[in-house]
């Protein structure tokens, strides 16, 4: 069952049954992989609902599995397990894609209300745009951007409600380019249209305003 299922990434069997038994003790069921090949083949199938990944794994890093998931489009809530302290460590956890970072020794309860706190935000998000992997989110799909199709869908999420004319749109993201004309909004405006068709599925939409310019709009 997806919806309840965690996966526990961890080559030290002590941690990884006692990860499971807790976690089942809270309701959720488990999966356990000790590799990062076998963990990575957990997320296509939609077997888990989230993850808790080591941050070292054998000889292989658990910050590199993430950053490859995310990179893959890979949304589901990712909390990852340390004993590595330094603020640098965690900055590279999160940076790399997950969505917390818990540091051993820690409170079980803790770790259960951090899980918990990521699994209703992957529920009630409506749509959630990573610049990190250029990546827009929606509760039943997700697609990979190119940086130029993020950056026009990040602009216009950030004034949600608000019309952009094509001037500022163009001025902000082509005006340095030199030989682009406004007409070249339009064309990535197609491209997202396209892409993200339909458009539902994000909870959003981006409508044309005649003689004005476009403007994103969140669904109810």
């Amino acid at each position: 069952m997806a919806d309840t299922t965690i996966l526990i990434v961890d080559d030290d069997p002590e941690i990884t049954d006692a990860l499971a038994r807790g976690l089942q003790m809270h309701g959720y069921a488990t999966l356990a992989e000790s590799t990062v090949e076998a963990a990575a083949k957990r997320f296509p199938d939609g077997q888990v609902a989230a993850a808790i990944i080591d941050v070292m794994i054998g000889r292989d890093s658990g910050i590199d599995l993430v950053r490859a998931l995310r990179a893959a489009g890979h949304a589901k809530p990712i909390l990852m397990l340390s004993a590595l302290t330094e603020v640098t460590d965690r900055m590279a956890g999160l940076e790399a894609g997950a969505d917390d970072y818990v540091v051993k020794p820690f409170a079980f309860d803790e770790l259960v209300a951090r899980l918990q706190v990521q699994l209703q935000r992957s529920v009630t998000a409506h749509c959630v745009l990573d610049p990190a992997s250029r990546t827009v989110r929606g509760q039943t799909r997700e697609a990979i951007l190119t940086e130029r199709e993020f950056d026009l869908l990040a602009m216009l999420h950030d004034k949600a409600g608000t019309v952009i004319s094509r001037g500022e749109i163009f001025d902000t993201l082509w005006a340095n380019e030199g030989s682009s004309s406004e007409n070249v909004v339009d064309v990535y405006i197609g491209y997202l249209r396209k892409k993200l068709a339909p458009m539902d599925d994000f909870h959003f939409g981006i409508n044309t305003i005649r003689n004005r310019g476009f403007v994103f709009q969140h669904l109810d």
